[in-house]
């Protein structure tokens, strides 16, 4: 039955591509502005940051703190999330990211978001990134890290 986390709603959104509509309303969103300002506050105040894209951009540039699980549309993506997420309370602010391309054509965002709410993760939050990272963070002068990952595995 726990497999259903990983094969569920997520597996049929992979095998359909991105032709259903996004799973989250306009309050799961969080404005590149809003976070960049959030990243200034205490730690203890930060939300959890998940890059659910893929290693070669993350490598190139990344949120500060944002942990590296891989791409969404992927099933080692998923597990990766699942694995990462369920070290926390169910109560944690969850903020999840890619910005590989235009938000419409994105695969990997959708499926990490359902995972993390048929977790039980009710604060999940997904970055608008409506054209790409580079666009829609870098070029607007929010911070941003270079290289590998907290583990140096990337």
């Amino acid at each position: 039955m726990k497999r259903l986390f990983v094969f569920g709603i997520p597996a049929l959104i992979l095998a359909l591509g991105q032709t259903l509509p996004d799973p989250w309303t306009p309050t799961d969103l969080i404005q590149p502005a809003q976070l960049a300002a959030r990243l200034k506050g205490p730690p203890a105040a930060r939300p959890l940051i998940y890059y659910v894209g893929f290693a070669v951009l993350y490598r190139s540039k990344h949120i500060p703190g944002a942990e590296f699980i891989g791409p969404g549309n992927k099933q080692e993506g998923l597990q990766a999330l699942r694995e990462a997420s369920l070290k926390h309370p169910r109560t944690q602010e969850i903020v999840i990211y890619c910005g590989c391309c235009p938000w419409d054509h994105c695969p990997n965002v959708r499926p990490a978001f359902i995972l993390l709410r048929e977790l039980g993760f009710k604060r999940v939050k997904v970055l608008s990134l409506p054209t790409s990272f580079p666009k829609d963070w870098i070029e607007k002068g929010y911070p941003f890290e270079t290289g590998h990952d907290r583990t140096g595995e990337l």
